[in-house]
């Protein structure tokens, strides 16, 4: 065997195909598939949403909204959240449920008031929502259009029970900013009794139309109303500001009062220190006088006592005879008076002077 030349390949020998007997079945499925895709293809466009919910495979369900299902008109107790989810079509019907706040609005609400007057309310929001946990048992029992059964028609009806109950001055003036709470109130009473997955957020009332003279009636008590109601606060207005004027004048009287207080409580201060100052000064007077007095009265003493020493018989015999020589007369003439001296009868005369003297020293001691 030459190791250069190739291998020879084995040639096996082909049998010719065997042709295929054409399948009934399949003959038939096909074209009857193919009607039904042309027939969805031209209906699906124009059908209602829940017939396009029923054909459908994926479906999704949006933000806010969960989905619920039902098979053969039963309801399943499947709850689906959003995002995409897959289910049989034809058999398994789908339907998004808001469970997020939402706003119903009910217009055109005829009432009878209690006298009779039939009036409109053109407009009512109910802001409400569906809980998530009581989405399958609210409607399992109400479906789902629950806010039908328990919005729309008792909005109605409490509005009415409402408007029975009360006259046409008070539902369109006197409580009618009471409705709003009034309202919430009735409908989330029987929600929670009767369907406890609805809650009721708030209510909105617009104001009712009523008839025409009614009406022209009401603005011209309004208006009479604003006359008086200005005509009161220019009162106000005018006693506010004679009661402010009075407050000026008395704050000015008490301002008055306190200085003249102010300054004679000065005065009588000044008074007081003038009338502590002189009495002072008489004390230092009166201390003054008493001590020369003291003085005087001790010079005199002393003197009186000195004189008593000194009003021996011969200092008053010297006394006399200084007087005798200090009174010297000239005569002129040719004959001299006669002077007799006794000097017996002048002893006695100072001796009985200076008894007298002594018993006068004595008294005044």
């Amino acid at each position: 065997m030459d190791p250069t030349r190739p291998p020879q390949q084995r040639q096996t020998p082909v049998t010719p195909p065997i042709p295929r007997q054409p399948d009934s079945t399949s003959s038939i499925l096909f074209p009857f598939l193919s009607f039904l895709a042309i027939i969805a293809m031209v209906l699906v466009p124009s059908a209602s949403p829940s017939f396009k919910n029923s054909l459908s495979i994926l479906h999704q369900v949006p933000e806010g909204h969960v989905g619920v299902y039902w098979r053969g008109g039963a309801l399943l107790n499947i709850i689906t959240h959003p995002g995409f989810h897959l289910k049989m079509p034809f058999i398994t019907q789908y339907e998004p449920v808001q469970v997020t706040l939402q706003t119903d609005m009910v217009t055109d609400i005829p009432c009878g008031t209690k006298g009779g007057v039939m009036i409109n309310f053109g407009k009512i929001e109910v802001v409400n929502r569906l809980r998530k946990e009581f989405v399958y048992e609210t409607l399992l029992n109400y479906g789902v259009e629950y806010d039908k059964t328990w919005i729309y028609d008792k909005i109605h009806h409490e509005i009415n029970q409402f408007c029975s109950s009360h006259s046409l001055q008070q539902v369109y003036i006197d409580v009618f900013d009471q409705i709003d709470e009034k309202m919430k109130d009735a409908l989330q009473v029987d929600c929670t009794r009767y369907a406890p997955g609805i809650e009721i957020i708030s209510v909105r009332v617009t104001k009712p139309t009523i008839p025409e003279s009614i009406r022209r009636n009401f603005e011209q008590m309004e208006e009479e109303r604003t006359k008086v109601l200005i005509a009161i606060e220019k009162q106000r207005v005018a006693e506010k500001e004679a009661e402010t004027i009075k407050k000026m004048a008395i704050s000015e009287a008490e301002k008055n009062a306190n200085v003249s207080k102010i300054l004679m409580e000065q005065k009588l201060l000044e008074k007081d220190s003038a009338r502590r100052q002189e009495e002072i000064e008489n004390a230092m007077y009166l201390a003054r006088e008493k001590s020369l007095a003291d003085a005087d009265f001790y010079r005199v003493i002393k003197e009186a006592e000195a004189n008593r020493l000194k009003l021996t018989p011969e200092f008053l015999e010297l006394k006399f005879i200084e007087s005798i020589a200090n009174n010297t007369k000239i005569f002129f003439g040719d004959k001299v008076p006669n002077m007799i001296l006794d000097q017996r009868l002048l002893g006695n005369y100072l001796q009985e002077v200076s008894r007298g003297v002594a018993k006068m020293v004595k008294v005044d001691a």
